[in-house]
């Protein structure tokens, strides 16, 4: 355990209520103006002495650092940093601070429990989606389409740190095709559909009214599961009117000959992985020069089996304390794990795609291919907010993919896609947005899973991940 003391003169105060003051609003917001604002309250500084340091840049951590926290923001992190007078100051030797993970690609309010779909966007559901994120490390959420009325109205006061889960950013609805994808059933203030050109500048015109962060599209056929795909032309007029407006597309992609036409026709984002085979050196070469940025989700087409085959992992508290009972009785049903292994050509497919998606993550990610971080969790049942990215993490590292660089993509690579400079680093003048672990995860990519304490702009917002239960 964390040992506390002060270094001044006054009585010692314990961790939450000596943070429970800290947070502010980030830059982007207004401060909130109650009588209670946390801009009101005194600006007393924290130090966290003695641990390992890994600030989220890819570098080498630093033994012995001193992190120190001034309202919602770092002052100062490294070795050799004084603490700062007056400042409450916790021990910490042997543990590890990582920035707060960043998804690029998840999804709220779209699954409660076993079921999927429209009737989920409630505001305790996606709150309660927010806080499992948050005590699991998972300190930004970029909610990549499906997001309606609910969305916008928790938005403003999870930027200012009002109510408690991660801050979140969006995609607004997305923009699908009548009768394509995606395969969802949501509801009218969650999803575009269009069949021509003009009908999709036109959605990308009234989606701008909202400012979202990204426009979501989905191209493909999932795995010729639809009767309709997106044209090119229809694309190419999302991509061109959202470029006009002065927004960034990303699309939804399986094949590589539609991720190739994309990058051609200018989209920002593939929001997934090409997974029907190895990506080519063109494909390469074009997602350097367009500057596209790439997300794999390597964990998503591993949930339609693992779980059902159950490796060791899937007992551990780490895992189970991330699922809803009602997901629990289902993983752990004889009747529905057999039903999924029997389906022989589902799942050799899905394999085959989940080894696609590992080798060229590596491949692009050596060729320097702006790679991005994201799980689509929240879109099924058995994409767990949370647990997903950080077994995303060990999937980078399965991959071949150092460590610490995994961690760079998930944090400061995560943030640059979303256009956010203030998140992403543990240097100074970023959010305070961390997590304290045990043990060195540049040595050990699961050690980042064995959470110590969570901090959402300057003030420790969870606690040991074994103290954590998913609500029902």
């Amino acid at each position: 355990m964390a040992r506390s003391i002060s270094v001044a003169p006054v009585v010692a105060l314990g961790l939450a209520s000596a943070v429970a003051t800290l947070r502010c609003a980030p830059p982007h917001t207004p401060a909130p103006s109650s009588a209670a604002s946390p801009a009101s309250a005194p600006n007393t500084a924290v130090a966290l002495r003695g641990v390992r340091l890994i600030d989220g840049t890819g570098t080498p951590p630093v033994a012995d650092a001193t992190l120190v926290v001034e309202g919602d923001r770092i002052v100062a992190a490294g070795a050799g940093v004084a603490v700062p007078p007056g400042a409450h100051l916790i021990e910490l030797q042997g543990k590890t601070v990582l920035p707060g993970l960043v998804s690029d690609h998840s999804h709220l309010g779209m699954v409660d429990g076993v079921s999927a779909g429209a009737g989920h966007a409630s505001r305790e559901n996606i709150l309660r989606q927010l806080a499992q994120f948050e005590a699991y490390g998972v300190t930004t959420v970029m909610s990549l389409g499906l997001n309606g009325t609910m969305f916008y109205a928790l938005q403003p006061a999870l930027h200012r740190g009002e109510l408690p889960g991660a801050d979140i950013f969006g995609a607004d609805r997305g923009i699908g095709m009548r009768a394509g994808a995606p395969p969802v059933n949501a509801a009218p203030d969650q999803l575009d559909r269009v069949a021509t050109a003009d009908e999709a500048r036109a959605a990308v015109q009234e989606t701008a009214t909202r400012h979202p962060t990204l426009i979501k599209i989905w191209v493909d056929d999932f795995h010729g599961s639809l009767p309709v795909t997106m044209s090119e032309e229809v694309y190419r007029a999302i991509i061109d009117e959202a470029h006009r407006l002065g927004l960034r597309v990303a699309a939804h992609v399986f094949y590589l000959e539609d991720a190739k036409r994309l990058v051609a026709d200018g989209v920002d984002v593939l929001a997934h992985g090409v997974r029907d085979r190895p990506v080519d050196d063109e494909f390469v070469s074009a997602m350097r020069a367009h500057h596209t940025w790439y997300v794999p989700t390597l964990g998503l087409d591993e949930t339609f089996y693992v779980y059902a085959e159950a490796p060791a992992w899937t007992k551990d508290p780490f895992f189970r304390r991330s699922l809803q009972p009602a997901l629990v009785a289902q993983i752990d049903s004889p009747s529905w794990r057999s039903g999924i292994l029997a389906d022989a050509k589902k799942l050799r497919s899905d394999h085959d795609a989940f080894a696609n998606n590992l080798r060229n993550v590596k491949t692009l990610h050596d060729a320097g291919v702006a790679i991005g971080f994201g799980t689509d969790s929240g879109a099924t049942p058995l994409r767990i907010p949370g647990f997903a990215e950080h077994h995303e993490l060990s999937l980078l590292v399965q991959a071949g993919i150092a460590p610490i660089q995994a961690i760079r993509l998930a944090t400061s690579r995560a943030a640059e896609l979303l256009g956010l400079t203030d998140r992403g680093e543990l240097t100074a003048g970023k959010l305070a947005d961390f997590c304290v672990v045990d043990g060195d995860p540049s040595r050990d990519i699961e050690n980042a899973s064995r959470i110590v304490e969570v901090w959402r702009q300057g003030r420790r917002v969870a606690g040991p991940i074994d103290s954590f239960q998913a609500s029902p």
